[in-house]
């Protein structure tokens, strides 16, 4: 195979894990590779560069803003709104999103199923990248939707939308509703999975957790998008309470293997991958000595 060109764009784009986790699977699978990291301020003025890439994947804050610059998109990245992998295939290049297979992958690594009673903290664009792909696997699941108070109505619409695809893939059984922190925390329900798809608790504020014991207590399964500090205040309360943990940093690794499957077909073997989690961790503690990850958290 000739060497395969890839890259990463954002802006700014300095603290970024891509590199070292796209260099080590474009290895194990034994391609020939370039991986760059490419500030991208200006979008559109670099596309014309990024159609002569083999494949690239996007961060903040070009998720949203490259959907008008692609060919086509997958049904489920069109309907998120969101992109962060693309592969150029001829002179075409197609949208996909990964964030959500890489978490349920990391989920499923753990035992746990992305499916059941679940509850999702947040509503902004990790949320809906978790949210679409438990519509889509998990039928006859119940989400709940927890938000503040002044983003009870993005939430409401977003179940709306999560609603209509569940309907689209023939899921009638799918049910969603949104409710405030306040009324999260005084229902007293039970959940099988905690999903928390805000930034609370991630370096440098970290020691707080965006939900309380009483809540954390109800779940028998949580799982933190945040990877730094590998464990969280809400991580370090679910353990205590011995619900199964999963953090961020597999979900973040998982979603880049989801892009190589789509670019690639590639399969790997897992006991490589679980290595690569724990050496990402390491490797962010070596890169960022100041923050949590830096000082063995």
């Amino acid at each position: 195979m000739q060497v395969q060109n890839a890259a990463v764009i954002g802006h700014p784009i300095g603290h970024t894990m891509s590199p070292f986790i796209h260099r080590r699977l474009f290895q194990l699978e034994g391609i020939p590779f370039t991986y760059q990291v490419r500030d991208v301020p200006d979008l559109p003025a670099a596309m014309e560069d990024l159609r002569r890439l083999d494949c690239f994947n996007i961060t903040i804050p070009h998720k949203s803003a490259i959907l008008p610059f692609l060919d086509e998109l997958e049904e489920k990245a069109r309907r998120f709104g969101s992109v962060n992998t693309v592969q150029r295939v001829g002179e075409k290049l197609i949208g996909y999103t990964t964030d959500g297979p890489g978490c349920r992958k990391a989920l499923e690594n753990h035992g746990v199923s992305l499916g059941g009673r679940v509850l999702l903290l947040g509503n902004g664009g990790a949320a809906r990248a978790l949210a679409f792909e438990l519509a889509q696997q998990a039928s006859g699941s119940s989400l709940t939707i927890a938000c503040r108070e002044g983003s009870l109505e993005k939430a409401r619409r977003l179940g709306e939308e999560l609603l209509d695809y569940a309907r689209f893939l023939g899921d009638g059984n799918f049910s969603v509703r949104a409710v405030t922190y306040p009324q999260l925390e005084s229902e007293k329900a039970s959940y099988d999975l905690l999903l928390n798809a805000t930034s609370v608790g991630m370096f440098p504020h970290g020691g707080v957790s965006p939900v309380s014991e009483e809540v954390v207590k109800s779940c028998t399964a949580v799982f933190d998008a945040v990877y730094n500090p590998a464990e969280t205040q809400l991580l370090r309360l679910a353990n205590e309470q011995g619900a199964v943990v999963v953090g961020g940093m597999e979900m973040l690794v998982y979603q880049a293997v989801a892009a190589h499957e789509i670019w690639y077909g590639t399969s790997f073997q897992q006991q490589d991958l679980e290595l690569l989690c724990t050496d990402a961790q390491k490797e962010m503690a070596r890169l960022f000595p100041g923050t949590e990850a830096g000082k063995g958290e």
